[in-house]
Parts: C-alpha cells; sequence; structure tokens
C-alpha cells in the first residue's frame, strides 16, 4: 500500500520557464539537497516539460536556469515575421528551438530518464491529446525509444509562435499547452489510474511561470472573432490552468496541494521576451516566502528509485 507519493507539476509559458526553474534551484540550494529526490513523479507541459525532461536526465535546477539564460536568446533569436506574413507563418522558425534542445540533451532518449515522466502533446493530425510517457507501466513500450529533444521540441511548439513538429513518425504534434497548460490533473490521473495510487496518498507541487494580470476589455462581450483575435488563446489556457488547480484542490484538499503562480503587472514577463533579472529576483523572492511550507510538506518523503521495465535500464 502507498501512504506517500508526491508529484511536481511544471506549466508551460515560454521562456518564462526560467521563473520555474530559477525557484526550484533556489529551494535545492536552501534545503541542500536534491529536489527531484522527492517526487515519485514529475508531469510538465512544453517550456514545463523541457524542466521536466531535464530533471528527468538528471540535470540540477541551476543547470536548467543556465540553460534558460545562454540558449533563452537563441530560441527566439530569428526576426519575428510583421504584418500581414503574421497571419500566414508562426512568429519565429523551430531552428533555433531545435538546436537548444539538441545541444541540452545529446542522444538522450525517454527511456534514460531517472524518474516517472508524463509530458503533454497535442496531435493537430487527429484533433486527439497525445502524451509522452517513460516505461513505468507495461503498457509503455514504444515513448521510451525516443529521443528527449523530439519529446521537448512537440510539447513545446506552440502555435502562433512556431510551427508544428513533424519530427516524429510524421505525426503532428503541437505544443500540450492547447489542452494541458498546467498538467496537475494529467499528473493525478496518472498516478491513480497506471500506478494505483490511492487519492490520499498524493501530493503535488505545482509551479506556474507567473500569472499577469489582466482587465478584460469590454469589447469581448460582444463575441466577435476580430474582438477576440489577441484573448483567446489566452484565456482558454489561463482558464484550464485555473480549472486544473481547483479540480486538484477538490481532489486532494488544500492541504495537500501547493501552487506558486504569483501575480505581476502585465506585459512584464512576456513569452518570448523579459528581463532576466527581473524573473530570477522574482523566483528568489517567491521562493523564500514558501520555502518553510514546502519543507513541511515535501521534504518528509524520498522516492524509491525508479525502475523503468523497458529499455536499456528496463527489465525488456
Amino acid at each position: 500500500m502507498i501512504d506517500r507519493f508526491q508529484i511536481l507539476s511544471l506549466d508551460g509559458g515560454g521562456i518564462k520557464g526560467l521563473f520555474s526553474a530559477a525557484v526550484l534551484a533556489f529551494l535545492e540550494e536552501d534545503h541542500g539537497s536534491h529536489i527531484a529526490d522527492y517526487f515519485d513523479l514529475i508531469v510538465g507541459t512544453s517550456t514545463g516539460g523541457i524542466i521536466a525532461l531535464a530533471l528527468g536526465m538528471g540535470m540540477r535546477p541551476r543547470e536548467i536556469v543556465r540553460f534558460y539564460v545562454q540558449k533563452g536568446s537563441n530560441i527566439f533569436a530569428a526576426k519575428p515575421l510583421s504584418g500581414i506574413k503574421r497571419f500566414f507563418r508562426s512568429k519565429y522558425d523551430s531552428n533555433g528551438l531545435e538546436g537548444a534542445l539538441k545541444d541540452c540533451f545529446g542522444e538522450k532518449r525517454l527511456g534514460d530518464s531517472i524518474k516517472r515522466l508524463v509530458i503533454p502533446s497535442y496531435n493537430i493530425g487527429e484533433d486527439d491529446v497525445y502524451l509522452f510517457k517513460t516505461p513505468h507501466h507495461e503498457r509503455l513500450k514504444r515513448d521510451y525509444k525516443v529521443p528527449v529533444w523530439k519529446v521537448a521540441l512537440a510539447t513545446s511548439a506552440a502555435p502562433t509562435f512556431f510551427p508544428a513538429c513533424l519530427k516524429l513518425d510524421h505525426i503532428r504534434l503541437v505544443d500540450g499547452g492547447v489542452w494541458a497548460n498546467n498538467p496537475t490533473m494529467v499528473g493525478i490521473v496518472e498516478a491513480i489510474s497506471m500506478l494505483d495510487v490511492p487519492l490520499s496518498a498524493i501530493r503535488v507541487l505545482s509551479l506556474g511561470t507567473t500569472n499577469a494580470v489582466k482587465g478584460r476589455p469590454k469589447k469581448l462581450d460582444r463575441g466577435g472573432l476580430w474582438q477576440w483575435r489577441t484573448d483567446a488563446v489566452d484565456v482558454i489556457m489561463r482558464g484550464q490552468s485555473i480549472g486544473a488547480f481547483t479540480q486538484a484542490q477538490h481532489l486532494l484538499g488544500s492541504d495537500k496541494i501547493l501552487r506558486m503562480d504569483p501575480k505581476v503587472p502585465d506585459g512584464l514577463f512576456r513569452l518570448d521576451k523579459l528581463s532576466e533579472k527581473e524573473l530570477l529576483g522574482k523566483a528568489a523572492h517567491e521562493s523564500r516566502h514558501f520555502l518553510p511550507v514546502f519543507e513541511k510538506m515535501f521534504t518528509n518523503h524520498t522516492a524509491p528509485e525508479f525502475k523503468p521495465l523497458y529499455g536499456a535500464k528496463g527489465g525488456h
């Protein structure tokens, strides 16, 4: 009988993933131990998926912070399209993102992960959700063979910012944020349905990438496509994120989930452009505030070693 099972959930948010990585780095350094050791399952979407994969490959949070600082400008380096071209092509090509991911993960495959992982994407060819999973169940016989950089590219191919990822068996994959930008419920369902974890055993640390305070314009009340053109995606993703957290709170109880997603002024941090120093300062402040709660909720549990069922380290 499993009496404790801890999930780390990491939101999408473009280059703002630097916030999540920095929070983990500060918490790890303050507490003096490997933060990934406390979690039995890590779920991450888009930029959160990149962080989850990095942790699974054994990278420390401070290394992930360096990745964002050093590679962020390359990912969004190409001159963005403007004018009428923006209606027909993504804002950026994916060459910078793909190159950064290859540099980070090299030849590693999902089956090399030292942690259980679930990484959401979306298959626009089939109009269906798509989940990459480590081989932590006997049914999961395929994903472990996939190069990590391809998983990372698929989960972070944000519509309008990047083209779809076509690198995996010609499947048309886009950012998992279109349906699970906050993947907390994905992790809870995985624990219960695939790993037979009782609901009462689950605790969740859920990290957002900062929450811009917005006052929606009254023009949206008219419901037209033109009025909603700049707000629709943000409203949908924000609504999913809030809904996932609220559902998790109702399921687990507010004492079993810790959510960190601080409010910031609208426009301060964008998905593709921000002040690294300001965002790192925000992460330092928020992690200092949450440290006592984090230590009380999560550090009295160490996750057992993950033993994959398939792959080089697995039993088949």
